[in-house]
C-alpha cells in the first residue's frame, strides 16, 4: 500500500473531548460473532477466491464472541470537528472509505469487543455500535454487508474504515482508499442492536397488532441532512418529527443469529463516479449563493439543489476533482475556511 494511504486510513486519534471531559477513543473491529458470509461473484477466478474467504469468515465466527454492549454515545471533537452520534435507519452516504488493521488488531472497540483485523467489521464517526451497512466499492461494484463496532476515521475526508480482511474483500487493500458509498440496512441494525442489549442472545419476538405492547420496537425516522451547522447560516436543517414507518416483519431468532454472523459479498454494476467537496448545505438558496462566491478561489464552486423528504436544500460543492488527493487537499482549505462539516463526496 502506498505510505500516504497507510498513513491516512490507520490515523486514529488516541484521545477525544466530550462535554464531560476527555476519553480514550479505541479501535476496533468485529466482534467473533460478526457477519454469516453469503458470496455472489463470478467467474472462475473469483471462486477460489470465494471459497477461501469462506473458511476463514466460518473460521472466526466459531471463536469464541467477545464481550461488547449497545452504544450511541455523546457529542465529540476530534482536532477541532464535532461529531454527533445518534440513531439514523435512513443513513446513505457516499465519500472516500479507508481501512485499518495491525496498529489496532487485539484492542478494544468503541463498545468493548475486540477488534480482529481478519475479520469483517468497520468503524463509523456517528452510527450506533453496532450497526450493519451495505458498503459498496463503486469501484469495482463490490459490496459487502459489515456490522460496524467502532469510532472512526477521523482522517478528514474519509467515511469510514474498514478492517483489513474487509478492505480485502471489497478490493482495495492495496490501494488504501475507495470510493464508497455506505447504506445502513434498518432491519439488520435493529436485530445486531437487540442482540448487543441482551448479551448475544436474541429476545423471543411475540407478534402483536398493539403497537405500543411491551415487545414493539419504537420506529423513527432522523432527517439526513447531517452537516454540521455552518457558521452564518440563517437556517440550519431541522431533524423531522419522528413518524412511524412501515415495518418489516420481525426476524425470527434464527434470522437474528445469521445476520449477526454473516457477509454477503455481491457485484453492482460500475458507472463512472466524479468527486465533489461539499462544503454545506442551505435551505436557503441565498445563504448557498453567498458562500458560493466566498469559496470561488479555491476551485469551481457551484450550487445543487436536492429534495430530501420533501424538503429543498442548496448544496455547496467545489469540483468535480481529479482525484482523491486533490479532494483531500481542497477539503483541507475549505475546513480552514471555518466549516469542518465539509466532506468529501462521489457522485
Amino acid at each position: 500500500m502506498p505510505i500516504a494511504y497507510q498513513r491516512a486510513s490507520h490515523s486514529r486519534a488516541s484521545r477525544f473531548s466530550t462535554p464531560a471531559g476527555t476519553r480514550r477513543g479505541h479501535r476496533g473491529g468485529l466482534a467473533a460473532v460478526g457477519l454469516a458470509l453469503t458470496l455472489v461473484l463470478g467467474g472462475c477466478a473469483e471462486t477460489e477466491f470465494i471459497a477461501t474467504a469462506a473458511k476463514e469468515i466460518r473460521s472466526a465466527v466459531e471463536k469464541p464472541a467477545s464481550k461488547g454492549r449497545y452504544k450511541v454515545g455523546n457529542p465529540y471533537q476530534i482536532k477541532g470537528v464535532w461529531y454527533y452520534p445518534r440513531v439514523d435507519f435512513t443513513y446513505d452516504e457516499t465519500g472516500v472509505a479507508s481501512w485499518y488493521g495491525p496498529n489496532f488488531h487485539g484492542k478494544p472497540t468503541a463498545n468493548g469487543e475486540t477488534f480482529d483485523q481478519n475479520g469483517v467489521s468497520a468503524a463509523h464517526r456517528t452510527l450506533p455500535l453496532p450497526s450493519v451497512v451495505r458498503v459498496t466499492n463503486l469501484g469495482n461494484g463490490r459490496a459487502l454487508v459489515v456490522r460496524i463496532n467502532d469510532r472512526g476515521p477521523f482522517a478528514h475526508g474519509r467515511i469510514i474504515d474498514l478492517s483489513k480482511r474487509g478492505a480485502q474483500l471489497l478490493g482495495f487493500e492495496r490501494q488504501g482508499i475507495a470510493k464508497v458509498r455506505v447504506q445502513i440496512l434498518p432491519e439488520e441494525s435493529r436485530a445486531a442492536a437487540e442482540l448487543a442489549r441482551n448479551g448475544g442472545k436474541p429476545r423471543p419476538v411475540i407478534a402483536s397488532a398493539n403497537e405500543n405492547a411491551p415487545d414493539a420496537v419504537p420506529v423513527a425516522t432522523v432527517s439526513v441532512e447531517s452537516l454540521t451547522p455552518v457558521p452564518g447560516a440563517t437556517e440550519a436543517p431541522k431533524p423531522k418529527e419522528e413518524t412511524a414507518e412501515p415495518r418489516k416483519p420481525a426476524p425470527s431468532a434464527v434470522e437474528l443469529t445469521r445476520q449477526s454472523k454473516g457477509e454477503v459479498l455481491t457485484d453492482q454494476p460500475v458507472e463512472p463516479t466524479n468527486l465533489f467537496v461539499q462544503a454545506a448545505s442551505f435551505s436557503e438558496p441565498d445563504n448557498a449563493a453567498r458562500l458560493k462566491s466566498k469559496l470561488s478561489d479555491i476551485g469551481s464552486a457551484d450550487v445543487y439543489g436536492a429534495e430530501v423528504r420533501g424538503r429543498q436544500f442548496y448544496r455547496v460543492r467545489i469540483g468535480p476533482l481529479r482525484d482523491v488527493e486533490h479532494a483531500d487537499k481542497v477539503l483541507e482549505r475549505v475546513i480552514a475556511r471555518g466549516f469542518p462539516g465539509a466532506r468529501i463526496i462521489v457522485e
